[in-house]
């Protein structure tokens, strides 16, 4: 039985006469950076999320970044995140010469846990950034009744989290700032690097649009030190054809997801807990196992793709080093990390290949 473990081919062939038509509307107005398809794409996403500005940028990276340019920081300034996620999070800090601070995760969720935030927060701390790992927002209320009381903005790094819902609320949607990614693989995914900012408040949105337009407030006067992180206009045109389907796709990955989990409740493995009040998107569907490295082998010679997400908690990344953290600083961090692994996952799965991955997960 063949399984992909996203299966893009099988989405853009749902697609195909949309997104070929959008893209050769490009093509033939050959306005490729800005114009109409981004205009319409950023006017959709601030509708979706419910905020006041969506800004469309070259990726998700350049979306945290963006964001923390925005806000003014530094050399010498601190922002708070988690070391279980991607590097790109606390790299772009690293980046403009602040230092990441890490908080160990929640063992439930894998997002950063609240109560351990306010015991590094110093005089430097100019940001807290959690992460909405694996589809799932982190407790944003907790994180900004915390971020209020010392007068410290939030950055939601939702790269992976992009239609989830805390408290019927929309990811992207829970703090100052909110960013994600387009990457092909999300949840939304264009056909390369893309991602956007959001925010619900009129001068940062000014500034970052500027800032993503090497900081021009008009063509060829520059206010402030900026990037090129523009979002071109192939990519605006497949993410409009995909942000109508979206919601098709979001209930088909909570159906998945939810039947993976009953399925496996009682196989060897720990499935992921997802809070009450909190959707997933299930970029990712993972599961913890103590035997991971037997698990991943088995499925591999059944020719079921896994992946892990991920291997090595930042602090003891090569990279980091400087930062003075060890082994044993962020315990769970540092277990689920040598147990996590994810089982293929997209709208696109059928409940034949998914009992089978079952299947083979328990042995039957």
């Amino acid at each position: 039985m063949k399984i992909n473990f996203i299966d893009l081919q099988a989405q853009y062939l749902e697609y195909q006469s949309e997104i070929d038509s959008e893209v050769l509307e490009v093509f033939s107005s050959a306005q490729f950076i800005g114009g109409e398809k981004l205009n319409t794409l950023e006017r959709d996403l601030a509708t979706y999320t419910g905020a006041e500005h969506a800004i469309g940028c070259s990726s998700g990276t350049d979306a945290l970044l963006l964001a923390l340019m925005a806000l003014d920081i530094g050399q010498g300034d601190e922002v708070i995140t988690t070391p279980f996620t991607f590097i790109a999070t606390a790299e772009v800090i690293a980046f403009l010469g602040a230092k990441p601070v890490f908080v160990d995760i929640d063992e439930e969720s894998y997002n950063i846990d609240p109560t351990k935030i306010e015991n590094v927060i110093t005089d430097k701390t100019k940001a807290i950034m959690p992460v909405s790992l694996y589809g799932q927002c982190a407790d944003m209320d907790a994180i900004n009744e915390i971020a209020k009381k010392h007068d410290i903005p939030v950055i939601e790094d939702a790269c992976q989290s992009f239609g989830a819902t805390y408290k019927g609320k929309k990811s992207c949607n829970l703090s100052t700032i909110g960013c994600t990614s387009f990457f092909p693989s999300k949840p939304l995914g264009a056909y390369g690097d893309g991602g956007a900012i959001f925010t619900n408040d009129d001068e940062l949105a000014t500034k970052m649009r500027m800032l993503l337009n090497h900081g021009q407030n008009e063509r060829y006067k520059h206010k402030y030190i900026g990037i090129n992180g523009r979002l071109d206009a192939v990519q605006a045109a497949v993410l409009n054809v995909k942000l109508k389907h979206f919601d098709k796709e979001v209930k088909a990955r909570d159906d998945i997801g939810s039947r993976y989990s009953d399925l496996l409740e009682d196989a060897n493995v720990i499935t992921p807990s997802i809070a009450q009040d909190c959707t997933s998107v299930y970029a990712q569907y993972s599961v913890r196992a103590k035997d991971r490295e037997e698990l991943v082998a088995k499925l591999s010679a059944l020719e079921i793709p896994t992946a892990v997400h991920y291997p090595v908690p930042l602090h003891l990344q090569e990279a980091f080093i400087y930062l003075g953290y060890k082994e044993g600083d962020f315990p769970i961090s540092e277990v689920v990390s040598t147990q996590i692994m994810s089982l293929p996952m997209s709208p696109y799965l059928t409940e034949a290949q998914q009992d089978f991955i079952v299947k083979s997960i328990k042995g039957e």
